[in-house]
């Protein structure tokens, strides 16, 4: 059972940028740029959130797009010495609920398909694989993995 790590979930703004995209260094072989984050700030159908720790350090974050009825969860992060503790799913249980409650119709993600930590949380969370891209990641080239929940109550059935 992997511990929790206490974080507090807010909205990302100007003052985390540094952080976010040190993280998306760290975290990624193709970083999106400090630039393209503060883009995303005033992109009004996203919505980018970051977990702190209780010095108020970026340990996470994770960003949601909504277009109509659809989400698009488009990057979530974390730290390496913070991994395995909860935070993702924390960042990941706000755009849930934000979901739900918004009566988004589902919340779809790509996730490369060797990163088997982060296909199970999601797993874990309702997410089920619906497809592959081919060849979507550089540096490696890999396949991704699109996971997607359906929150419309309506289940395919037809397998």
């Amino acid at each position: 059972m992997e511990q929790s790590m206490k974080v507090q979930i807010v909205p990302m703004n100007g003052d985390h940028l540094d952080e976010v995209a040190e993280l998306e260094r760290v975290c990624f072989p193709d970083p999106w740029s400090r630039n393209m984050l503060k883009e995303e700030l005033e992109n009004d159908l996203a919505a980018f959130l970051v977990a702190l720790d209780g010095q108020g350090a970026v340990t996470g974050y994770a960003g949601l797009q909504v277009v109509l009825d659809e989400g698009y969860i488009l990057n979530v992060a974390v730290r390496p010495d913070c991994r395995r503790q909860g935070v993702a799913g924390q960042l990941l249980q706000v755009f849930l609920d934000f979901a739900k409650g918004n009566q988004l119709a589902f919340l779809t993600l790509e996730v490369r398909a060797s990163n088997y930590p982060a296909i199970a949380l999601y797993g874990s969370r309702g997410f089920r694989g619906v497809g592959r891209r081919k060849n979507y990641y550089e540096h490696p080239k890999e396949d991704a993995v699109i996971m997607t929940l359906d929150l419309t109550g309506e289940e395919e059935t037809d397998e």
